[in-house]
């Protein structure tokens, strides 16, 4: 059977296609930027009266925000670096379409790597909670520890060198190859191929994302540099490279701040 030829209303459809994404995927990133700074700036400011304190006392409500807080950073955060892997996706659902095969729309799929993040922050919501009950974080979440944060950046920079991470990497890395190996048909199968990548950069970049706890998880300026160096390693060519050596970075911050005690 011979490849479909591409005509010239074909390349203009998938060039606006790829730039709806393009815009979907920019928006969402703004969006959950901008209500990361409003948050922020709230609890920079206090939030007194009753949201206060639902913000010094654990409940199901301040759970249910913090919760949300956290997915809306993974949002942040990780759809930038997965943007290459959403468009490939799109790009090979529009081939099927034009073949007349089975598609569905890309929201599916980014829909599976979105949950699995969301998996992720409810997880981290978790461990928050049990750090301030123990505690070795502030209301603002910010470690109260040195020891904590030495050993959070040591076992970091030791994860960045590991099997695992770097397994997890090259798939973050090879969109194209992910697909075609683990493609699944129909409206699940997308959304379980969503999870699956998503599973993959949380093998990649959860010991990472664990560093928000030492700088604050509210400090956006450190936010913003954790999902800078995940950016890096996904999409910079050198981009393995660049992670062992920002886990060597990381063990040496690890041991100054225990020997800084």
């Amino acid at each position: 059977m011979t490849e479909p030829r591409t005509t010239d209303g074909q390349a203009a459809g998938a060039a606006t296609g790829r730039t709806m994404i393009l815009v979907a995927l920019a928006g969402l990133t703004g969006i959950s930027w901008l209500y990361l700074v409003d948050l922020a700036a709230d609890m920079g400011g206090g939030m007194s009266g009753a949201m206060g304190a639902s913000l010094t006392t654990w409940s199901a409500y301040r759970f249910l925000l913090m919760f949300v807080m956290w997915w809306v950073m993974m949002i942040g955060m990780m759809v930038p670096s997965a943007g290459p892997m959403i468009l490939m996706f799109a790009t090979i659902n529009r081939r099927r379409r034009e073949r007349d095969q089975p598609f569905v729309p890309t929201a599916v799929f980014a829909a599976g790597y979105l949950a699995a993040w969301g998996a992720f922050s409810a997880a981290a919501t978790i461990v928050q909670w049990g750090l301030e009950e123990a505690a070795l974080l502030s209301p603002m979440m910010v470690s109260t520890s040195p020891v904590l944060g030495g050993l959070l950046f040591i076992a970091a920079g030791v994860y960045q060198w590991t099997p695992w991470k770097h397994a997890c990497l090259r798939k973050c890395r090879s969109p194209l190859s992910f697909l075609i190996t683990r493609w699944r048909d129909g409206n699940r199968g997308a959304f379980l191929l969503g999870i699956e990548h998503g599973a993959y950069c949380l093998g990649c970049c959860w010991f990472i994302m664990a560093l928000l706890f030492v700088g604050g998880v509210m400090n956006l300026l450190w936010v913003a540099f954790i999902a800078a160096v995940v950016f890096v390693e996904k999409l910079f060519p050198a981009g393995e490279r660049l992670a062992r050596a920002s886990g060597v970075l990381m063990v040496a911050a690890g041991v100054y701040m225990l020997l800084h005690v």
